[in-house]
C-alpha cells in the first residue's frame, strides 16, 4: 500500500526549483522532472483527499478563470482544483467587464489580481494569439508585482490555448502511467494520435499538438494519423521528432487510420481542424470578414465529409494489440447514432471504455492542482508533510 511518505520521497528527489513562482504554458517547456513533479503531487494530493486529510494550504485567495470558448471538464476541474487547495474562483466574464470598454490586458490583469493566487485561461480558437495573450497577462502581473502593485505575482495555468492543452495532455498521461504500471513500462509502447471525422468544423489543433509534443519524451512510437490537407504546426512536428530522438521512441506521419492503429497499444481519435484553416479562420476574423467566414465553414464541412471513414470502429480496435488498446479521448466524443449520424467513434467502442475514460478525466483537477501547488510553494515535499501532521479532515466523522 502506497503511504503519503512514499510521494514525499519520489518529489524529494526530482528537481523541480524552477517551477517556484512561476507559470505553466506549454509541456515542452518544461523538465523531464519537472513534469514528473507534476505527477507526483497530482498523486499526492488525490491520495490524501481519498484519505479524508484536508489539502487546503491556502487560507484565503482567489482562483481567476478566463474561458474563451465553451468548457465543461477543464472549467470544473479549475474550479475543484483551486477549492482542492482553498481558493474561491471568479470567473472573468469579458463580455459584463470593462475589457468591453476598451480596457487593456495590463489593466485587467492587475485590477483582478490584487487577491489573486492564480488566474486559469483557455484561449485556443485563434492562430498565433491564445498563447501570446497568455504571456502578455503573465508580463503585466510580473511588472504589477514588481512596482509594489500586487502583493504576489499570480500564477497563470494555461488551460488551452493555440498550441498546446497542457492540463488535458498531463491528464491523459497520469491516466496512462497508471494504466502501465510506470512512466518506466511506457517504452517502446504505441501510440496513435489520428483524425477522426466529426460534423462540425473549427475544432482547435491543442490536443493532436499537446499529444505528440507530450508522449514522445516517454521513449514511446507516436504515429500522427490524419486525412492529407489535415496537418497541425509544423514547428510542433519538429518539437516532437526532437523528443522521440531524445527519449529513444520514435515519432511517424501517416495519412491512413488503418496503419496507424494496428498494433497500438494506446489509440486516441480526435477530430481537428487544419492548421491552415485555422490560420485562414484567425485572418478572417481579425478582418471582419462575416462571408469569409461563412463561406470557409461551408467548405470545412464538405471537407470533413470527404472523410466520414476516419472512425474509430470495432474492426479497427481489433487490429490494436491484443485487439484491447487503451482509447482515450478528452469528451466530448461524437459518438455515432448517440451525438451525431457519423462521427469519431461507434457507440459500442466508446461505451466499452466509458469507465476509463471518466477516470482519464478524473485526474485533470489533480494536475491542475499540483501546476499551482508546484509554483506557490517553494519546498512542496515539507508543505505535503505538514498537512499530514496537522491531520485536519476534510469530512470532520
Amino acid at each position: 500500500m502506497k503511504t503519503l511518505q512514499d510521494y514525499i520521497d519520489k518529489l524529494n528527489a526530482l528537481n523541480f526549483k524552477e517551477m517556484y513562482e512561476n507559470d505553466f504554458f506549454l509541456t515542452w517547456e518544461k523538465t523531464d522532472d519537472e513534469l514528473e513533479a507534476v505527477w507526483t503531487v497530482a498523486d499526492a494530493l488525490r491520495f490524501m483527499r481519498e484519505n479524508n486529510i484536508s489539502t487546503k494550504v491556502f487560507e484565503s485567495g482567489l482562483g481567476i478563470s478566463l474561458f474563451r470558448d465553451n468548457s465543461t471538464r477543464t472549467r470544473f476541474s479549475f474550479a475543484s482544483a483551486c477549492n482542492l487547495l482553498g481558493l474561491e474562483v471568479q470567473d472573468l466574464d469579458e463580455g459584463k467587464s470593462q475589457v468591453a470598454h476598451g480596457e487593456t490586458v495590463r489593466e485587467t490583469a492587475n485590477m483582478i489580481s490584487f487577491m489573486a493566487d492564480v488566474i486559469g485561461i483557455r484561449d485556443d480558437m485563434y492562430i498565433g494569439k491564445g498563447n501570446a495573450y497568455m504571456h502578455e497577462v503573465v508580463d503585466a502581473v510580473t511588472q504589477g508585482h514588481k512596482d509594489g502593485i500586487l502583493e504576489q505575482k499570480p500564477t497563470l495555468v494555461n488551460l488551452q490555448c493555440d498550441i498546446d492543452h497542457p492540463t488535458q495532455c498531463m491528464a491523459d498521461m497520469l491516466h496512462i502511467i497508471h494504466e502501465f504500471g510506470g512512466v518506466e513500462n511506457l517504452k517502446g509502447k504505441k501510440l496513435a494520435m489520428t483524425w477522426a471525422y466529426s460534423p462540425s468544423y473549427g475544432k482547435p489543433l491543442s490536443v493532436p499538438q499537446g499529444v505528440i509534443g507530450l508522449m514522445t519524451r516517454m521513449g514511446m512510437d507516436v504515429v500522427l494519423a490524419h486525412p492529407e490537407g489535415y496537418e497541425v504546426m509544423p514547428e510542433v512536428e519538429e518539437v516532437a521528432k526532437a523528443n522521440a530522438e531524445k527519449s529513444g521512441g520514435s515519432f511517424t506521419r501517416t495519412n491512413n487510420m488503418a496503419e496507424a492503429f494496428k498494433d497500438a497499444d494506446i489509440v486516441y481519435p480526435k477530430s481537428w481542424a487544419p492548421f491552415a484553416a485555422m490560420e485562414k479562420r484567425t485572418n478572417l476574423y481579425g478582418e471582419g470578414d462575416t462571408d469569409g467566414i461563412k463561406a470557409l465553414e461551408k467548405e470545412l464541412l464538405a471537407q470533413n465529409a470527404n472523410h466520414k471513414d476516419w472512425c474509430c470502429t470495432e474492426e479497427l480496435m481489433k487490429t490494436t494489440k491484443d485487439g484491447k488498446a487503451l482509447y482515450l479521448h478528452c469528451l466530448p466524443a461524437d459518438i455515432n447514432d448517440v451525438s451525431c449520424v457519423d462521427g469519431e467513434v461507434e457507440a459500442s467502442v466508446f461505451d466499452r471504455y466509458r469507465d476509463p475514460l471518466y477516470k482519464e478525466a478524473s485526474y485533470k483537477p489533480y494536475v491542475i492542482a499540483a501546476m499551482i501547488f508546484l509554483a506557490k510553494f517553494a519546498d512542496p515535499a515539507d508543505i505535503l508533510k505538514k498537512l499530514e501532521e496537522r491531520k485536519t479532515p476534510r469530512i470532520f466523522e
